[in-house]
C-alpha cells in the first residue's frame, strides 16, 4: 500500500515541522537550503521517520525542483494516520467534514 502526499516545501526557513496551510493544504518547513536536492534529502529523511518507514520507501514523485512536491510513501499507514504523527489529527476531522 502506498501513501500519497501533496507537501509545498518551505526550505532555509529556519525550523522543521508540518502545518496546514489556509488552503488546508499540508505545508513542511525546512532548514535546508534548495540547491544540490539538500532540502529533498531533508523532506525525505522527515517524511520517513513521520512514517516509521526507510529513506528508501520515500519517493518524490512529482516536482523534484519545484516548492509544491507529490510524495509516495510505501507504508500500511492513512493519510489522517500521517496527520496525528504530526499533530494535526483532531484539526483534520473539522476539515473532512
Amino acid at each position: 500500500m502506498a501513501l500519497r502526499l501533496e507537501i509545498k516545501v518551505i526550505p532555509a526557513s529556519g525550523k522543521i515541522g508540518f502545518i496546514i496551510n489556509k488552503q488546508q493544504r499540508l505545508q513542511c518547513y525546512l532548514k535546508s537550503q534548495a540547491e544540490q536536492g539538500k532540502a529533498n534529502c531533508e523532506l525525505i529523511k522527515l517524511v520517513a521517520k513521520t512514517c516509521g518507514v526507510t529513506q528508501r520507501d520515500v519517493d518524490i514523485v512529482a516536482g523534484l525542483i519545484s516548492r509544491n512536491k507529490i510524495l509516495l510513501v510505501t507504508t500500511e499507514i492513512t493519510y489522517e494516520i500521517f496527520l496525528e504523527r504530526i499533530g494535526f489529527g483532531q484539526q483534520t476531522k473539522l476539515f473532512l467534514k
